[in-house]
């Protein structure tokens, strides 16, 4: 049960019945404000004699409304609320003004009696709109419409269909004739575009205006939604028939020029479309200057530049492991695991020898990185792989790498470790003039503003902490 529910439940002397048909209404309460161009509060008898409770009160989109702060489950004397009071004990309809407080704007008020399914009044609802709004022609008709849609539309409602209104959307309502007895400016300026001029008192069925989502509304009895291209503009139509003894009495079509947003999704789509095929060609060129090298490396007579060629072979590879990522997906983030596993079993393929027994071994959470950051830590990851894999196991012919990753409260935490035959021990990271460790300190401490650690403990373990404000979101 939501907060009108709660209220009524322990203020009123409402049945559990009464109670559950005034919380389904709060569903389209933004909508029936939104329709009404008006502020829109539910009142219901408080269990005090002579006082009111507000139960349920929502602001409009579509139209400025000064009112005082919410009060919801607040007891208010009757003698404050005289045309309220009037509508709970008498059922009457009563058109008014209120003022809220001394020298603001007078307040046109409407209030109308809310019935339960056996015809008892449960609550009042009362519309308050500016005076230059309620002046608007056609505003009695939104109200009147907005009232009926709150009271009449087949309950429990809500759902994309009962979504809110904004300011842009055009509103039209035909009767139970499918005659059109209101346009706002906004549908009017709509159909003036598509060439029709004064929409009121035409038929919705009528050729020019062609709104064929009004007649399916109509017979299903069943609001619907449809995309239309109409002349050069995409419209989004919307249809909510209100019913009264199975009989359509209101249809309320909404129509929204969504013309410059598909644009934008189009444009966007396209961008996204060129991205990633840049990514594939990077890829593809990255993996050109691979193939390169090794042609160069095979064509080498010394170890010591096959070893050069080789390491610059598996750097290039692990940066061309993220644009492969990228090229696959529409978001330019990447998941670290996924790129540690592939890093893992691109260095394998081409460092490890064929009799060597490699386990390898993945545990930890989620970690999302944008691409920049997701390329440094991939060229990182691949170096300490690549110590492992050449260093770790010398006289040996299996072993273990494995990849831990730990988010933590304010960073995260990406262990790689081998159970191999650890560090030498006149070995001191901060003095080690190898390339490789020399890569890994810059791109973590630089490009990802984090810390790294090497130790021994049962092979080799090497940690990276990076701040989870680097995640990029």
């Amino acid at each position: 049960m939501g907060v009108v529910g709660d209220v009524c439940r322990k203020i009123t002397s409402l049945t559990p019945a009464q109670i559950e048909t005034l919380d389904s209404m709060r569903n389209i309460m933004e909508l029936v404000a939104d329709l009404a161009h008006a502020q829109v509060t539910v009142y219901a008898l408080a269990r005090n004699e002579n006082f009111l409770v507000m139960v349920a009160q929502v602001r409009p989109n579509t139209s400025f409304v000064e009112y005082k702060p919410n009060l919801l489950g607040t007891t208010i004397p009757a003698a404050e609320e005289p045309l309220v009071w009037r509508t709970l004990t008498a059922g009457d309809h009563i058109c008014g003004q209120r003022e809220w407080a001394l020298g603001m704007d007078v307040l046109e008020m409407q209030v109308y009696p809310l019935y339960d399914r056996y015809g008892s009044i449960i609550a009042a609802v009362s519309f308050e709109a500016s005076s230059e709004e309620a002046g608007v022609e056609g505003h009695g008709i939104l109200v009147e419409t907005a009232y009926m849609l709150l009271t009449l539309v087949q309950q429990p409602a809500g759902g994309p269909l009962y979504r809110p209104l904004s300011a842009r959307d055009g509103i039209l309502i035909a009767d139970e004739r499918g005659q059109i007895i209101f346009t706002n400016p906004a549908a009017s300026s709509i159909y003036k575009v598509l060439g029709v001029g004064r929409m009121v008192g035409r038929r919705t069925y009528d050729r020019q205006v062609n709104m064929r989502l009004a007649q399916k509304a109509v017979n299903s009895r069943e609001p619907c939604e449809t995309e239309v291209e109409a002349g050069n503009m995409v419209l989004v139509q919307r249809a909510i028939p209100v019913l009264h003894n199975g009989q359509v009495i209101r249809n309320i079509v909404i129509v929204t020029d969504v013309t410059e947003l598909k644009k934008k999704e189009k444009e966007l789509l396209i961008k996204s479309a060129v991205i990633q095929e840049i990514h594939h060609r990077v890829k593809n060129n990255l993996q050109t200057i691979a193939s390169l090298l090794r042609l160069q490396a095979r064509r080498s007579k010394t170890p010591q530049v096959k070893a050069a060629l080789r390491e610059s072979v598996n750097r290039i590879l692990s940066i061309s492991v993220v644009h492969e990522f990228l090229s696959q997906q529409d978001r330019e983030y990447i998941d670290v695991a996924e790129v540690a596993k592939n890093i893992l079993d691109m260095v394998i393929q081409n460092m490890l020898e064929p009799d060597f027994n490699l386990q390898t071994v993945f545990n930890g959470q989620t970690v999302i990185l944008p691409s920049d950051q997701a390329s440094s830590l991939a060229l990182v990851i691949n170096e300490l792989i690549q110590n492992s894999v050449e260093h770790g196991f010398v006289g040996r012919r299996e072993g273990v790498i494995g990849v831990d990753i730990r988010l933590m409260q304010e960073a995260y935490q990406i262990e790689i470790y081998d159970d191999g035959i650890g560090l030498p021990p006149e070995f001191h990271s901060q003095s080690s003039s190898s390339l490789g460790l020399q890569i890994v300190r810059t791109l973590i401490e630089s490009d990802l503003g984090g810390k790294f650690s090497l130790y021994s403990n049962g092979g080799t373990h090497a940690c990276i902490t990076v701040p989870r404000i680097a995640e990029g979101g």
